[in-house]
């Protein structure tokens, strides 16, 4: 690793003040899993670590009648998981939190850190850049070991796909991100919040160098149904090879309004109009599930050796759908 100068602020003016102009300048550190991992193999080498875990304002989970959930940025995914409030008010979070890696992550691990977290590429973590592109500037990964990453969005240079497991949730429920930087205060959609690059030089996330997140508001399920599934190699200290979110409103047995969003799939968490419009109007069956899984990947391509994920996907739409139900 290389050295690096370690700042510890007390509040949030004074960390934003520490964090530089440039990425290389400074990051936050908050639980470090992924951050620390980068630096280790000199994939991130900025000049200053910005401690942020004794700001106040960055933790603490509370639900509000109007407002709804409100997690800060420090909260841990345990936390998250454990909290008993939540589990009753949104049993879908807490067990899909309670489902994320192991219990050595989960309880080092923020919100913030997971939805900012980097792609687990392993051309970018082997030192290729995040479009993993030769010196012409062309792809590596079209024809190479592309198992793993994007069946939708690749039209473009990425080909990576969005690492958290949280953002299809959150999005789906539909969850704005809360930003703080030299301007001040910002709020966005949490879909917004997520970008596909187009050159080397621009990043997966719509966050400068020097602003921090500082908290996630997720909307009241007010009678939505909600699920989530997975699907992995292994149930436990795994990705998900990939995943749906559906939360679906119902006017009695019909389907007045959905969101699908699928992760690990695309450069961004992806949602499919296509999908909800076979939804909507419908109720809810096996044969309804299997058709919005069918039009969920209607226009996915695959690469030279991921085409098994289009069934995946397709897989776990369905069964988000049915679970939900």
């Amino acid at each position: 690793m290389r050295a690096f100068e370690y700042a510890s602020p007390a509040n949030m003016d004074q960390a934003i003040r520490l964090l530089g102009n440039s990425w290389e300048d400074a990051a936050p550190l908050a639980g470090g899993t992924d951050l620390l991992s980068l630096m280790k193999d000199d994939i991130f080498a900025p000049k200053r670590l910005v401690n942020i875990k004794d700001i106040g304002a960055l933790r603490g989970l509370s639900i509000d009648a109007k407002q709804g959930l409100r997690i800060g940025a420090l909260v841990t995914i345990q936390e998250l998981a454990d909290n008993a409030k939540v589990a009753h008010a949104y049993p879908v979070i807490a067990k899909t939190a309670n489902e994320i890696a192991g219990p050595q992550i989960r309880n080092m691990a923020t919100i913030g850190g997971n939805l900012c977290q980097r792609p687990r590429c392993w051309y970018y973590r082997t030192g290729h850049g995040l479009l993993a592109q030769d010196q012409q500037g062309q792809s590596l990964i079209p024809g190479g070991d592309n198992r793993y990453h994007a069946i939708l969005g690749n039209d473009g240079p990425a080909f990576f796909v969005s690492p958290s497991t949280l953002a299809p949730l959150f999005i789906a429920l539909g969850a704005v991100v809360r930003l703080v930087g030299p301007s001040g205060k910002r709020e966005l959609p949490l879909e917004k919040f997520y970008l596909i690059p187009k050159s080397a030089s621009e990043r997966e996330h719509d966050l400068k160098p020097n602003e921090i997140v500082t908290e996630v508001i997720v909307p009241l399920l007010a009678g939505a149904k909600a699920a989530t599934y997975e699907v992995r190699h292994k149930e436990a200290m795994e990705w998900p090879l990939a995943l749906a979110s559906v939360v679906l409103r119902m006017k009695g047995k019909t389907v007045s309004s959905a969101r699908v969003m699928m992760g690990h799939v695309a450069p961004i968490p992806w949602r499919s109009a296509e999908a909800e419009a076979a939804l909507v109007g419908n109720a809810i069956s096996e044969e309804v599930a299997q058709a919005a899984g069918n039009a969920a990947v209607a226009n996915a391509k695959s690469l030279s050796h991921n085409g098994y994920k289009i069934q995946i996907a397709r897989v776990a739409v369905k069964r988000a759908i049915l679970a939900a139900a």
